[in-house]
């Protein structure tokens, strides 16, 4: 980008700054929240998106029928107002709302839902992974346009996840259809395009992009909701976030005023309590929906040595190598002290589905080295472990070499298990190379990875059913897979067709409590979910699961006089 423009560009954001300072009367309306990002969106289009730098734009621009609340973790009405299921349990109606236009002029109507799943996701030209989770058995889901507002889904099968897989972005018909009858849609909205070309019903939308600078987003003034007294939402005129890569330069700019809000490591969180800054509020709001875990190739057609495959078969030694992970360690070194246990697949951030009943391997070397005794292993006089056959209990370990935290973690397990007289070779690998030694070769033996985590475990199905695409620890062929795997694909069949809670919690318990028994991820230990923000915001309610900005249409600025002293003056400046 040539000096000139960089100046142009520099001043515009100025201008865009200077006059959102919350100076006006008005508590509750205007001014501008500043934030930032590692990245660049790949493209402002939901439907082909693939990765977070692009939903996390495309959040704030379209919605879906129904939303998860963030606070609740429950499914609630968003652009449709009601809804019913027939007896079957497989047709679905929705009522919409009456009151919503695109951010263009237009109204909202069911044809652009119909258009949206018929044109869009079951669109086989257009790559998208909506297609993926919304398709049911393979077979795609029929949408009926009842009336006007109305809409109706006709599923091949009953479907339990479906009223919140109705979060899935909504477009509209009239400004993409020709772009879809050009075969065109998959590479539009694209970076280039133009703030009018994207067009949502969510409460901001794209005002201005520069690309490795910022992102503008502007309230959408035609936007549904309104606050309890009839006053229009969002409260606040412009959301800026500027493209920082570096976690540390972000945490620099906080300090120094220039960024409102940032996400915290534990780190962070320990610099920043050094200055102790009066004009900070900080939230943790709880263990984080992701994981860590490892995991061993159990995998019969895989290419490691026969006697290793037992050993990684073996109950037994799986619940050895649990309870020889010094878990709180993990968290103090890795964490400073700011996260949690992990002993199955699901924890106390999401209450719904949570089981406390599962089976838990704590640190405990004593237990360890009887588990393994059971096992047939034992100690040899050089202090190294042998199975019965006499083979040394050696194998490699790999994990990601572009996760540092991923990397500490590893040498610290490694550790763990050589007080057992285990030998672990490990070796960070790039990400490309981890995956295709995974998913192709299956040319691995112990692997340190995570999962991002959902409030709905089918949305995990991938990975814990024998033919889910991340069935890490027992790919290939059926004499691999044991009678226990069986019983939790049968469980999420049967959970995928059952709408009363109860039920479903009652299997999904079952499932976490085989799956912690049998211990085919070894869980180690997640970190708190930490922001934070200026002391200048109103209505901020983070949570782990909705962020710091799932109720972005209600969060405003303070009037001057109710920030902190430090921020009055500076904001006085």
């Amino acid at each position: 980008m040539c000096r000139r423009h960089r100046k142009i560009n520099l001043v515009f954001l100025f201008l865009v700054l200077f006059f959102c300072v919350p100076g006006r009367s008005d508590a509750t309306h205007g001014g501008s929240v500043v934030i930032s990002s590692s990245s660049i969106p790949k493209s402002f289009n939901p439907v082909v998106a693939k990765e977070t730098s692009t939903t996390f734009i495309t959040g704030f621009i379209f919605e879906g029928l129904t939303a998860t609340d963030g606070i609740t973790q429950q499914v609630k009405p968003n652009l449709a107002i009601s809804w019913n299921i027939d007896s079957t349990g497989k047709i679905w109606t929705f009522y919409l709302r009456k009151d919503v236009y695109w951010n263009d002029g237009i109204q909202f109507t069911a044809r652009d839902v119909k258009f949206t799943f018929d044109r869009l996701i079951f669109n086989p030209d257009i790559p998208t992974s909506s297609r993926d989770v919304l398709s049911i058995d393979g077979k795609p889901i029929k949408v009926e346009v009842v009336e006007k507002f109305a809409v109706r889904f006709y599923l091949p099968e009953r479907f339990a996840p479906f009223l919140r897989l109705m979060g899935q972005e909504i477009l509209p018909e009239h400004k993409y259809k020709q772009i879809v009858d050009r075969k065109a849609f998959s590479f539009s909205m694209g970076l280039d395009s133009k703030p009018e070309d994207i067009v949502g019903t969510g409460p901001f939308m794209l005002e201005d992009f520069r690309p490795g600078e910022w992102v503008i987003l502007k309230k959408n003034k035609r936007y549904w909701k309104k606050d309890s007294q009839g006053n229009s939402l969002p409260y606040i005129d412009r959301i800026i976030i500027l493209t920082i890569p570096d976690q540390n330069l972000a945490l620099l700019k906080f300090k120094k005023g220039e960024l409102d809000m940032i996400s915290l490591r534990p780190q962070d969180y320990l610099l920043l309590m050094k200055d102790k800054p009066a004009d900070v509020k900080i939230f943790n709001v709880g263990p984080s929906l992701g994981s860590e875990f490892l995991v061993f190739n159990q995998n019969l057609d895989s290419s490691i040595a026969e006697y290793k495959k037992q050993w990684f078969r073996n109950v037994k030694f799986r619940w050895a190598v649990s309870c020889a992970i010094d878990r709180q360690t993990i968290i103090d070194n890795i964490f400073a002290g700011l996260g949690h246990p992990l002993y199955g697949p699901v924890n106390e951030s999401v209450p719904e589905f949570y089981n406390n009943r599962i089976r838990k391997f704590h640190y405990d070397l004593r237990k360890a080295e009887m588990y393994l005794a059971e096992a047939g292993f034992k100690k040899g006089s050089d202090g190294l472990l042998y199975d019965r056959d006499g083979n040394q209990v050696s194998f490699s370990l790999i994990t990601n070499s572009n996760n540092s935290q991923r990397i500490e973690q590893a040498n610290l397990i490694r550790t763990d298990l050589e007080k057992l007289g285990m030998k672990v070779n490990f070796l960070p690998v790039d990400f490309n190379s981890l995956v295709t030694r995974i998913n192709s070769t299956r040319d691995w033996e112990a692997v340190l990875l995570g999962l991002t985590g959902s409030v709905d475990p089918h949305f995990g199905k991938n990975v814990w059913v024998t033919s889910g695409h991340l069935h890490l620890w027992n790919p290939g062929s059926p004499s691999s897979v044991y009678s226990w795997e069986k019983e939790i694909d049968s469980i999420f069949q049967q959970a995928a067709m059952i709408f009363e809670p109860e039920k479903r919690k009652q299997l999904y318990d079952r499932w976490q409590e085989v799956f912690c028994e049998n211990q085919p991820m070894i869980f180690t230990a997640t970190s708190d979910v930490i922001y934070a923000v200026k002391d200048k915001f109103g209505n901020l309610k983070p949570t782990v699961y909705g962020g710091l900005f799932h109720n972005i249409e209600e969060i405003y600025i303070l009037p001057i006089e109710s920030g902190s002293s430090k921020a009055r003056k500076k904001i006085g400046k």
